[in-house]
């Protein structure tokens, strides 16, 4: 995701059962309630899973992602007692037990038809993990489909002790985008990603720091709005099984037409932040070419919307990028633009992260500082990311097109549509 590629980073939606034991083609325009009820399935009645896109996901009997209560279900459904649920609940979210054999809590017989009727974790390895000096870690994650991801923990000391701990997820494996400075677009894209997916991430973050996730920001690899519905399962996933508050979770965003709306309906109190990275039209669509799409007014608008549906403050990211958008001038226009479409928003600058092969290169201190402070006079409120991780290959994308380095899609293909990315999960 852009907003990750620069510097990392600092800082509900139940899946039914029914989801998780057959195989659904998902568009990206189908986006279900948040709140939706729970529901069931006989596992006498399945049926085999038809092909889809994504072949990976060819069984989605996965036990991550779903919650307590359609735990508790399932075991019913397997002739078990209803508490057997909860201790599959248990194992899975507190002891983060990867292979249900290891369901030690649990008879062997109920592991054994678990296992034997297709179901799984859903828990992936890690094929490569990289520390910087600072603490960072960058973990590459190994997929059913050997398709590889990134997630990235920075740990953030405090003065009484403890540590905030920030995991940044990937929500597609590659991103469809392309954005002019991003590592992850110039590795192109291959699929969304399914929740359980996601929320594997936070659960890997979680044992190789041996420390709970306090924050989670889906600013990793992919645009979180092109895989909308997978995003609110993890969400919800993460919120009320994982127990990382709403509040403690940024979705963050380039700016995909109709999503911001569809996502304000949701009501979540996490932060929504919109890559913007330029004050005017012309200037983005240099540096992200899919706001072509998506003028800057109508996402200007959509954020503005989003505020009064949901009394949620929009976050704006801004990439500064030396010689290109970091003139005192274009911090000026910005701040303008701000208060045409309202007040009240926030504005998170974040130091261009420099990767190989690409043209732009990082700001000195004295423009940042510049910038942030015409932002300041002028009554925006602003800071200034931290940049972490920069000798771990920490900006999106680039750890992992070290190691898959043959792009995903060719350059003759045209970038997909919302409508054409789907996954079966």
């Amino acid at each position: 995701m852009i907003a990750a590629s620069m510097a990392v980073l600092q800082l509900a939606c139940p899946v039914p059962l029914a989801r998780a034991v057959r195989t659904r083609s998902i568009s990206v325009n189908t986006v279900v309630s948040a709140y939706s009820p729970r529901h069931s399935s006989n596992l006498s009645t399945l049926t085999t899973p038809s092909p889809s896109r994504a072949s990976h996901a060819a069984d989605s009997r996965v036990l991550l992602g779903l919650s307590e209560a359609d735990l508790q279900q399932l075991a019913l459904d397997f002739g078990q007692q209803k508490y057997r649920g909860k201790q599959l609940h248990h194992l899975i979210y507190q002891r983060k037990v990867k292979d249900i054999q290891d369901f030690s809590h649990l008879p062997q017989a109920f592991r054994n038809e678990l296992q034997n009727a297709g179901w799984r974790v859903g828990r992936s390895p890690v094929y490569q993990s990289v520390t910087a000096a600072d603490g960072t870690v960058k973990l590459l994650i190994k997929l059913e489909d050997n398709r590889l991801i990134e997630t990235v923990g920075i740990p953030v000391p405090d003065d009484k002790g403890s540590m905030r701990l920030t995991a940044c997820v990937s929500s597609q494996v590659g991103c469809p985008l392309r954005c002019s400075f991003c590592a992850t677009g110039k590795g192109g894209f291959s699929r969304n990603l399914c929740p359980h997916e996601i929320v594997e991430q936070v659960l890997a973050i979680e044992e190789v720091f041996k420390h709970r996730v306090t924050n989670v920001v889906f600013m990793g690899m992919g645009e979180p709005m092109l895989n909308l519905k997978s995003v609110l399962e993890a969400h919800r996933c993460l919120n009320k099984d994982v127990q990382i508050g709403q509040r403690m979770i940024t979705i963050s965003t380039v700016g995909v037409p109709n999503t911001i709306k569809k996502l304000a309906t949701h009501k979540l109190q996490s932060t929504l932040a919109v890559s913007l990275h330029a004050p005017n039209q012309k200037l983005r669509e240099t540096i992200v070419p899919s706001a072509k799409s998506y003028p800057l007014e109508a996402i200007m608008k959509d954020c503005r919307d989003y505020f009064r549906e949901t009394s949620r403050r929009v976050s704006f990211e801004y990439a500064l990028l030396a010689g290109v958008n970091d003139a005192v001038e274009l911090a000026k226009e910005l701040a303008e633009l701000l208060h045409e479409w309202g007040g009240g928003y926030h504005v998170n600058l974040i130091p261009f992260n420099p990767i190989e092969g690409s043209e732009y290169q990082r700001p000195y201190k004295k423009a940042v500082m510049a910038f942030a402070a015409a932002l300041e006079s002028r009554k925006i409120t602003v800071s200034v990311r931290q940049t972490r991780g920069l000798d771990a290959n920490a900006a999106c994308g680039q750890l992992r097109n070290k190691f898959q380095k043959s792009p995903l899609l060719s350059e003759s293909e045209n970038v997909p549509s919302q409508s054409d990315i789907a996954v079966a999960c």
